[in-house]
């Protein structure tokens, strides 16, 4: 890891708090690995291997008239992870349930206690989407049932499914470094029943689960959605999120076709958790 050279971009937004979310999302699937949110916006870093003079073409929010985006570049050589977001990782509590905490965290007085190191993975549950599938994990019973955490990130959400009593759990992220995190922190919190994977939904043909997580994107999902359900036991639930509210009809859209049923619907600072059943 010594040698490998990043690019740091300095992202300044307004409005910030939106602005923020979206420019992450969009950065992430444009390859960018690592993101800093500052008071002023983001620090984005990606390898200089992977970056190229297009990258930032599909950014379609830098475009966009509802926000003012400026931002500065350099070359960074050995980063210290660790030590990056040590400075920036606060531990959450959600629901006075579940806390998400570092190591060098003090443990609290909660019922589930996670303890993660997210390095360059998406799911510290600071951000909206995790955070509600957390809340919709604590709301429902998970209690002897099979699992699939797709997209799974940092592994948070399947250590708190296995936490609550499921088992077996799958665990899958496409993303090298998710999947090597997620097993770190399986570890880390003495799961015995998660199996970590790398690779998409294409490794679902024939297997079967009494609850499917997905916290992916709206493109993601309603390409694999259809995916998911065939690996869905009869009255089994499915949990979405990764979108936005005005997203909601076309997500609801594609799971009607699939025969789901909705039950419940999570919002937070405009994203969005669905529940469906089968």
């Amino acid at each position: 890891m010594s040698n490998i050279i990043y690019l740091g971009y300095y992202f300044k937004v307004q409005p910030v708090q939106l602005g923020v979310e979206i420019l992450i999302a969009e950065l992430g699937y444009a390859g960018f690995e690592s993101f800093m949110e500052t008071e002023e916006g983001v620090t984005a870093y990606i390898q200089k291997e992977d970056y190229h003079d297009k990258i930032l073409n599909d950014i379609q929010i830098l475009d966009s008239e509802e926000f003012e985006i400026s931002f500065t570049s350099e070359e960074i050589e050995q980063v210290n992870w660790n030590h990056e977001w040590e400075k920036n990782f606060n531990p959450i509590i959600v629901d006075d349930k579940c806390s998400v905490r570092a190591p060098f965290h003090e443990k609290p007085d909660t019922e589930f206690d996670i303890i993660i190191e997210p390095k360059m993975s998406f799911g510290t549950g600071h951000h909206e989407t995790t955070h509600m599938m957390i809340q919709h994990i604590l709301k429902n019973d998970f209690e002897g049932k099979s699992v699939l955490d797709m997209g799974c990130g940092t592994g948070v959400l399947a250590i708190l499914a296995e936490m609550k009593g499921a088992k077996p759990l799958d665990a899958i992220d496409f993303d090298n470094w998710c999947y090597l995190n997620s097993l770190e922190n399986v570890e880390r919190n003495n799961c015995k029943h998660i199996k970590v994977v790398e690779g998409d939904a294409s490794l679902l043909s024939g297997r079967h689960y009494d609850i499917v997580i997905a916290n992916i994107n709206r493109n993601i999902l309603l390409n694999d959605i259809e995916t998911y359900v065939k690996t869905l036991n009869e009255e089994g639930l499915l949990f979405l999120s990764g979108f936005y509210s005005e997203d909601i009809a076309i997500i609801k859209a594609e799971c009607n076709k699939q025969d789901l049923v909705h039950v419940d619907t999570l919002k937070r600072n405009n994203w969005v958790a669905l529940k469906f059943k089968k």
